[in-house]
């Protein structure tokens, strides 16, 4: 079972959560979605600090866990 990625983001900084799954680290996207029908997910965060990044890929496209990985 996948469970969520701990990680540090910086506010206003433009990340691109990776949907596909087939980048190296399965969170953000490296470009292996081309020839698919993936497309990445823009995201800013708010403040400095840590997030917990999905890496089941269950949680609807949002980059940010809500415990699909459970289900």
């Amino acid at each position: 079972m996948a469970t969520p990625v701990k990680i540090g983001l910086e506010k206003d900084k433009e990340y691109y959560y990776c949907t596909c799954g087939n980048s190296d680290d399965g969170i953000f996207c490296n470009g292996a979605h081309k020839g698919t029908n993936f497309t990445p997910v823009a995201f800013k965060v708010e403040e400095d600090k840590d997030y917990h990044l999905c890496s089941c890929k269950s949680n609807d496209g949002a980059p940010f866990c809500n415990g699909a990985h459970a289900k």
